[in-house]
C-alpha cells in the first residue's frame, strides 16, 4: 500500500470511528446512557451474573471504567451487584428488571445506527461488512496480544 492509500484508509476508519460514537451518544441520550454503558449492559444481557473483571476483559476496558459505569448504573436500578457465592473477592453484577427493559431499548437504538450507518450500501456489501471490520479488528488485536 502506497502513502496515499494508507492515509486514506486510516482518515477513513478514523473519521467512521469517532461519527459512529457522536452518533451513537446523540441516540443514547435520550436513554440516559453514555457511550460505553450500552455495551455493558449489552455484555450483561448475555450472561445471568457476571463478575467486573469479566465485565472488563469482555470490554476492553480498564477496571476501574468499569466500576465508574457499574456504580452509575447500580443507582439507576439499572443492575445490582453483589457478592459471589464462590469467590469471596469477587462481585458479580446483574441486570435488574429496569435494565432489561433498557436492553431493549438499546436494541432498537442500535439497530438504527446500523441501517443509518450502511445507508446507500446494496446489502450484500452491508452484510459482508462486519465481517470485514472484525479482520480489521483481529489484524489489531493479533499486532498488540500481549503474551
Amino acid at each position: 500500500m502506497d502513502d496515499a492509500e494508507a492515509q486514506a484508509l486510516n482518515r477513513a476508519i478514523r473519521l467512521l470511528s469517532l461519527r459512529h460514537r457522536a452518533r451513537a451518544a446523540e441516540l443514547l441520550a435520550p436513554l440516559g446512557l453514555s457511550t460505553g454503558q450500552e455495551a455493558l449492559l449489552l455484555e450483561l444481557s448475555h450472561a445471568e451474573a457476571t463478575t467486573q473483571a469479566q465485565l472488563s476483559s469482555a470490554l476492553g476496558c480498564e477496571p476501574p471504567s468499569v466500576t465508574v459505569m457499574i456504580r452509575k448504573l447500580e443507582a439507576r436500578g439499572i443492575v445490582r451487584r453483589g457478592p459471589s457465592p464462590s469467590d469471596k473477592r469477587a462481585t458479580l453484577v446483574e441486570l435488574t428488571d429496569d435494565g432489561r427493559a433498557l436492553v431493549e431499548r438499546i436494541g432498537v437504538v442500535w439497530r438504527q445506527l446500523a441501517d443509518e450507518t450502511v445507508t446507500g450500501l446494496d446489502d450484500a456489501t452491508a452484510s459482508e461488512l462486519a465481517g470485514l471490520l472484525m479482520t480489521l479488528t483481529g489484524n489489531i488485536d493479533d499486532r498488540y496480544r500481549i503474551e
